[in-house]
């Protein structure tokens, strides 16, 4: 695709990289078979393929309406297009240049911009968001039925084992993780710690950054990855850990590529680099042999988050876990295409996000699991809002003796 970039981009970084990923696309068509946006609207400029010329005008200069931003906002940035496109168009990465761009030529609101900033200033910040979650169970009866949902009950983790073995590996509390389903990290831990792994926490290693980011406060997001980064970095530069591992895929994905977004970053550039090599899913650290079991633990169906599956390019590793310690995995329908999570995404734009939900939980239900596994707690969260069928993360299946 031919591009005449605006002055006020061209020969930029950030121009040269749109640049290079417009010039891929051949405008085929082939994502908006798997585009979730496209699949509940219908309309091509919900679509990547329709964002991509929104885009492209924009940073060509054109002018910029609120509807343009709005097809941008729409994005769930499942990146399913990425795992589709026959030229390797990198649109997760278009679309943050994109958005970047609209969002400083347009102006949002006054209430949406107050209900951004709210979930950018509590999200990401786990002592504000734990202090909320409290106040939201005391009031979990008032609440509205759509709010309710989004308030679990208080989970109980279990113990932490103690560290005790040479192999030792970093993993990251979480900005809403360690509040909303602190038994995560805690059962990683304990399957870990069976195969001769100890994870550890460190203090102070607060949000990836991905919330902020996403939100349009892209450089308020990289203040959270270096925060993070220099959380970490004292045990990732003396070699006291091997590597960091994720337990949530959404995290995962963004820290994978710390090194992308901090490129331009004199100071952190080389660290950022060296924090993304060392991260990996828990699925990457686990072996089949590990967890093998000897028994059979029932119907599970597995929900690969788009972050895994798009964003990671994992697919299959859960599921062989899963098979390994004794589940019957039952067949998902149109498993590549998301949940309606997508980090605030479910909060911002409720209806789709809901419609989403519900053609997953559909197929999820379809082969009657006993429980639906997932492998990012958003996805969980969300899910668990609406489904029957209890929702939990992969790891505290394995958990299960």
């Amino acid at each position: 695709m031919q591009t005449e970039l605006a002055d006020f981009i061209r020969n930029t970084p950030e121009g040269d990289e749109a640049q290079a990923i417009l010039r891929k696309c051949v405008h085929c068509g082939f994502c908006t078979a798997t585009c979730p946006t496209y699949q509940v609207l219908g309309d091509d400029l919900d679509s990547p393929r329709g964002r991509i010329y929104l885009m492209k005008r924009a940073l060509e200069g054109a002018p910029v309406t609120d509807k343009t931003r709005l097809h941008l906002d729409r994005c769930l940035t499942c990146r399913a297009c990425e795992t589709t496109c026959p030229s390797g168009v990198r649109y997760g990465r278009l679309v943050d240049i994109g958005r970047a761009v609209v969002e400083s030529k347009t102006r949002r609101g006054p209430l949406e911009r107050a209900r951004r900033a709210l979930l950018a200033r509590t999200l990401p910040r786990p002592r504000l968001f734990a202090a909320g979650l409290a106040l939201g169970r005391l009031a979990r009866p008032l609440l509205p039925p759509a709010l309710r949902a989004k308030v679990p009950a208080r989970a109980t983790p279990g113990a932490w084992p103690a560290p005790r073995h040479a192999r030792k590996m970093l993993a990251l509390a979480g900005c809403v993780q360690s509040s909303l389903a602190p038994s995560i990290n805690a059962a990683a831990a304990r399957v870990l710690d069976r195969a001769g792994i100890s994870l550890i926490e460190a203090p102070g290693a607060g949000c990836c950054g991905a919330l902020r980011f996403h939100l349009n406060y892209q450089e308020q997001g990289r203040d959270d990855m270096r925060a993070l980064i220099d959380a970490w970095w004292p045990r990732a530069a003396s070699g006291e850990i091997e590597a960091i591992v994720m337990t949530a895929s959404g995290c995962g994905v963004t820290v994978k590529e710390y090194g992308h977004y901090l490129a331009g970053d004199e100071r952190y550039r080389e660290k950022a680099a060296r924090i993304s090599a060392l991260t990996g899913d828990l699925c990457e650290v686990l072996t089949p042999q590990m967890v093998a079991g000897g028994r059979a633990r029932g119907k599970v169906a597995f929900q690969s988050p788009c972050t895994l599956q798009h964003g990671q390019q994992i697919r299959g590793k859960v599921e062989a876990l899963l098979r390994a310690a004794g589940y019957e995995l039952t067949p998902v329908n149109d498993a590549h295409l998301c949940c309606g999570s997508a980090g605030t995404y479910s909060l911002l734009h409720p209806e789709i996000a809901g419609e989403l939900r519900s053609r997953k939980l559909a197929a999820l239900n379809a082969g009657a699991p006993e429980v639906i596994a997932t492998a990012n707690v958003g996805c969980l969260s969300h899910l668990q809002g609406a489904s029957a069928t209890p929702v939990k993360h992969w790891i505290e299946l394995l958990d299960v003796k």
